[in-house]
């Protein structure tokens, strides 16, 4: 597993975990919704500034995510 696949399913399983579609998600963040899709299939990795808005959509602080995504890297 790498970053952006372990990366894919955080962000998923946090988007669905408060109820959120990814067109939903990407309205929060001024993104579109492909890229959102992009980003869950493990396809494109967000910037820095991208995350904090995605953070901050889903209500966890980047951090949390970042960290998330080491727990998956370190379980596969």
């Amino acid at each position: 597993m790498n970053v952006k696949e372990a990366f894919a399913i955080v962000l998923r399983k946090e988007r669905k975990k408060i109820g959120l579609t990814q067109a939903d998600l990407a309205g929060l963040c001024d993104l579109d919704p492909e890229t959102i899709g992009l980003y869950e299939r493990g396809q494109r990795q967000p910037t820095l500034n991208t995350l904090l808005k995605l953070a901050d959509a889903l209500d966890v602080e980047a951090e949390y995510l970042v960290t998330e995504v080491k727990k998956h890297l370190k379980s596969k």
